[in-house]
């Protein structure tokens, strides 16, 4: 493969070497069963990796039973969960793609309906309610009694002594991805759940250690990261997920404040998203435009002088081989257009002129598309759009 295109060019980080810088961002796909991965998630992982992207991430994985946000989330808090994460892990590695698992914690944003349910918090005497076993156990829990939206149950504050065990069970998870088999871990620090809580100003006014001013409020989210690199192993890449700017107190420059500080700890690239705490879009996604969030990456990149993942309608090949080119970022993450279409990243090569002979598919794809190219060369794919076809 010609590697003169940025996008398809390898990145090793640590020891994990990705074969092109097309990532899948975490997507929930709510379609878990009791925490337990099933051929759903086989099947959404498996086509990505089939598609030719270089590292396929597995959805927020939940670290403690509390921290699941609907009746569908994943769960890593127990052994249990291994055997059918290290299937899927398996499964993508066997394609060719790199394996990674994004870590996370709800929070205040726990015990709700699936997003096309309504999205609303789960109502206690509800049917849904009743039907989980183990309802009493699913708490809301924060940093402090303060609710996510207008209309939302109020969370439990934390206490201190209870914050060390949380960070233990980030720490825990960790060790069991490893032990799934997975190559790379994101720590999801955004989109309002309970480390970005942590960091809001917002939904964080404690007055202790973990709260009261930035440096307090960022104390939990670095324990989490010093725990988990503690845990996983050296040779593997730890990134972190942020919401580097969410409209309500933090933003870009405290992001850098805390990117430096995670690069310090062992963190190898922070996944730059926006927006959570508040109960409506953040800047720019009402109506975004092609990639609106991609700023923040660039200034993480140069300020805090660690690797970006850009993210936010990024939807065409020329597009994340500019952003690349520029120096913005250093990978690129894929969701909706990933799922409109799951084999992207063949295409985009493709489009960019790289791998005519398909190597970066398994041999059963890459068989029969380098066959029809080298017999029929004028063809082109349904992707390149009707004025490719002028047939009669």
């Amino acid at each position: 493969m010609e590697n003169s295109v940025k996008l398809f060019s390898t990145l090793k980080i640590r020891d994990c070497e990705l074969p092109n810088r097309v990532v899948v961002a975490p997507m929930h796909q709510y379609a878990g069963v009791d925490g337990f991965a099933n051929d759903w998630h086989l099947m959404n992982a498996g086509r990505f990796a089939a598609g030719g992207v270089g590292l396929v991430m597995m959805e927020s994985t939940k670290v403690e039973r509390r921290g699941c946000g609907t009746v569908g989330d994943l769960g890593l808090w127990d052994d249990c969960f291994i055997p059918g994460l290290a299937r899927i892990a398996g499964f993508i590695q066997q394609c060719g793609a790199k394996a990674g698992i994004q870590l996370g914690h709800s929070g205040r944003k726990a015990r709700c309906m699936r997003p096309w349910e309504g999205g609303r918090p789960i109502a206690a005497d509800s049917d849904t309610a009743r039907s989980v076993k183990d309802w009493d156990d699913w708490e809301l829990v924060a940093p402090s009694a303060l609710a996510a939206d207008e209309g939302w149950p109020v969370p439990r504050a934390l206490g201190i002594n209870e914050i060390a065990l949380v960070v233990e069970r980030f720490a825990q998870a960790a060790e069991r991805a490893d032990r799934a088999g997975f190559d790379m871990i994101e720590l999801h620090g955004a989109h309002g759940f309970l480390i970005h809580e942590f960091l809001s100003p917002l939904a964080n006014q404690r007055q202790d250690a973990y709260g009261g001013t930035e440096t307090k409020r960022m104390r939990f989210a670095l324990e989490v990261a010093e725990a988990v690199r503690a845990r996983w192993p050296a040779a593997k890449p730890l990134f972190m997920r942020l919401s580097v700017q969410d409209d309500a107190g933090w933003g870009p420059e405290q992001s850098v404040v805390l990117a430096r500080e995670l690069k310090r700890l062992g963190v190898d690239a922070i996944d730059c998203s926006a927006g959570g705490i508040l109960g409506k879009p953040p800047s720019g996604a009402a109506k975004p435009a092609y990639g609106y969030q991609v700023p923040y990456a660039e200034q993480i990149k140069r300020d805090a002088g660690l690797l970006t993942m850009a993210v936010g309608l990024i939807v065409h090949a020329a597009q994340a081989e500019a952003i690349l080119q520029s120096g913005q970022a250093d990978l690129i993450a894929f969701a909706r257009e990933l799922l409109y279409n799951p084999n992207w990243a063949v295409d985009a090569a493709q489009k960019l002129g790289v791998d005519p002979k398909f190597t970066m598919l398994p041999p059963a794809y890459q068989y029969w598309l380098e066959r029809r190219a080298a017999t029929v060369p004028e063809v082109k794919a349904s992707t390149w759009g009707v004025d490719a076809f002028r047939g009669g």
